[in-house]
């Protein structure tokens, strides 16, 4: 899932710009489906930078330092550029950029969500509280603040507050299958067995046919990881639907490992979430947070052997 969804283009001058979503030459355009088989990985080619992308930054570059702008238009284009950083992996100098446009912009709102997203990676969660409320002071109906300011209070050990927040984010469009996914884990801290009904009573009022609604079936025990990963790859036109496709569902899937105990298969599946490179999808930015708060708390002894055990009567 994209965190910048929800935010529109801010200059008409960037319209002369290609899309930079595109995937590169070098990427398979027509990836051959694997025919799923138990215990096998499926695997997409890693996304590169593309050649849109680079165009894109070196003619936003290019306007910043050459063209008189006014204050907003700076603004604009730090963020735009900030934007195609974020999305080649290149956050060191996104975070640069986003804060640019603040400084340029002080009531930037989507400067101040993506600011709080890294500071939420960093782990340091009460400035990404600061910047996430900045961004809804500034726009109230702004769902994706409430989405990631949400995040930062799962990870930060404020349930209450994290549940709050992912259900007006789930309010806005009860039919994501992400929404429902991402209360789910909020509620699952406060009362797993309340959590896991509501998520079923949400999955038969608005299923669908979208593959994503797999998912959320995984967990509700509807189907298993090797029946998840055959659908994934059904109806998948090209390498980057794929690669996003695998960053989404191998980070779901380690979220439901580690909430079984089985840890060294969600370090896997947060690994191949990984492998990828969909860096601006928050499940690429959350799989690498989890592998990091994975490694600060080691397994207690003795629970290793015991946990190899289940895992291999589970599989």
């Amino acid at each position: 899932m994209n965190v910048r969804k929800g935010i529109g283009y801010l200059l008409g001058v960037l319209l002369l710009l290609p899309m930079w979503g595109c995937s590169s030459s070098s990427q398979v355009k027509a990836p051959q489906v694997p025919k799923p088989q138990p215990a096998s990985l499926v695997l997409a080619t890693p996304l590169q930078v593309s050649y849109q992308s680079e165009l894109a930054l070196a003619r936003l570059g290019q306007m910043l330092g050459e063209m008189e702008l006014t204050t907003e238009q700076r603004a604009e284009l730090f963020y735009e550029r900030a934007v195609v950083f974020d999305r080649v992996g290149l956050r060191s100098l996104a975070r640069l950029d986003f804060n640019r446009a603040l400084r340029e912009k002080p009531d930037f709102a989507e400067a101040y969500n993506f600011i709080g997203v890294y500071l939420v990676q960093q782990q340091n969660y009460d400035e990404a509280y600061e910047a996430f409320d900045s961004a809804l002071e500034l726009a109230p109906d702004y769902d994706y603040a409430y989405l990631n300011r949400g995040i930062a209070l799962y990870y930060g050990n404020r349930p209450e507050l994290a549940a709050a927040d992912m259900k007006r984010f789930y309010e806005a469009q009860p039919e994501d299958p992400y929404r429902v996914m991402w209360l789910y884990l909020a509620e699952q801290k406060l009362n797993a067995p309340a959590a896991m009904s509501r998520m079923r009573e949400r999955l038969n009022k608005y299923d669908d046919d979208a593959w994503n609604w797999d998912l959320v079936r995984l967990y509700t025990g509807e189907l298993n990881a090797t029946q998840l990963m055959g659908n994934v790859v059904k109806g998948v036109k090209d390498n980057r639907e794929l690669a996003e496709r695998l960053c989404e569902t191998y980070f779901y899937l380690g979220k439901f490992e580690l909430a079984k105990g089985n840890r060294k298969e969600a370090i896997s599946y947060f690994k191949l979430a990984l492998a990828n490179n969909v860096y601006d999808f928050i499940e690429h930015r959350y799989a690498l947070l989890e592998l990091e708060l994975m490694a600060r708390k080691p397994l207690p002894p003795g629970a290793q052997s015991s946990q190899g055990k289940s895992s291999k009567q589970a599989s």
